[in-house]
């Protein structure tokens, strides 16, 4: 039987150019044999092959093929991120952001996002945008936000396009416009986005840039409930407990406020200590 032409390499210790190395590392991680592409990135990432530097971090970052190490993800993030890879800065930033194998620097986030969002990375565009949102690690500024955003959301990033309808919806950094806003929660929508499914539900609820409409409401609700939106499913569970546009249920009703409450949403949990006298039975079951 003909021997693969990579497993030969093996045996004579390989290509010596980066780029091959790096050909090779992603041949064995296609066939999921982790070991062996962790050592073909090693050896481009060591030449400097930015590509290999970067999925090495990822690699270390999950623990594929190596032990699972946040620091040594982010020195190959950084050796990567240096020769301008735009993941490599994105997820530099990200780690900055979180403190994950890096003692947390809000500044030095904003720095890495910026630096990966004036390259056109949308997620670094639209996570810089959320610094200026927050005024964290830069001084805040709704503009700035809008300004980024919008560049992610024209690139289609479903999480820029809800931020950036929850601006118009606000009037944040741009004219209030309602109309807007629901045309950005459509276009992330239509990605399965969780929070802006409650959005629209939402701006359904209460004819915001669109005609008032339960039934629409309760659909996008539900959408985003089912994904994990803590607040769609207290609102949605609320609507089941007091037959808001639905039939009663206590049943659906304790259900949806006991997934918010799972997630540390107070409002539902307070519903689930306190709820309606009629409520009480229903949900003892679930409090036991």
């Amino acid at each position: 039987m003909e021997s693969n032409k990579y497993d030969d390499f093996i045996a004579d210790d390989g290509p010596k150019d980066a780029a091959e190395q790096f050909r090779l590392g992603y041949v064995y991680e296609k066939k999921q044999d982790f070991a062996k592409a962790t050592h073909w990135y090693q050896k481009a990432a060591e030449q400097g092959h930015t590509g290999a530097q970067y999925n090495l971090g990822i690699y270390y970052r999950n623990g594929w093929g190596v032990e699972q190490d946040s620091a040594k993800a982010v020195y190959w993030y950084r050796k990567a991120a240096d020769q301008g890879h735009a993941n490599a800065q994105f997820n530099l930033g990200y780690s900055y952001e979180k403190g994950n194998g890096v003692d947390k620097n809000l500044e030095q986030a904003v720095h890495w996002y910026r630096k990966a969002a004036d390259q056109g990375h949308a997620k670094g565009q639209c996570a810089l945008g959320k610094r200026y949102v927050l005024g964290r690690g830069i001084k805040q500024d709704y503009a700035q936000a809008v300004h980024w955003f919008k560049k992610s959301a024209d690139q289609g990033y479903a999480v820029a396009q809800s931020h950036l309808g929850l601006c118009y919806e606000r009037g944040e950094g741009v004219e209030k416009d309602f109309a807007e806003a629901v045309h950005w929660y459509k276009k992330a929508t239509d990605q399965g986005q969780a929070q802006a499914q409650y959005f629209l539900g939402r701006c359904y609820s209460v004819g915001r840039g669109v005609k008032a409409n339960q039934e629409q409401a309760i659909y996008w609700y539900r959408k985003s409930a089912e994904q994990g939106d803590a607040q769609a499913q207290f609102i949605l569970g609320m609507r089941y407990r007091d037959g808001d546009s639905v039939q009663s249920d206590p049943d659906l009703a304790a259900y949806w406020l006991r997934q918010a409450a799972d997630q540390g949403h107070q409002k539902a949990l307070d519903s689930l200590l306190k709820p309606k006298s009629d409520f009480v039975t229903k949900i003892g079951g679930i409090l036991q």
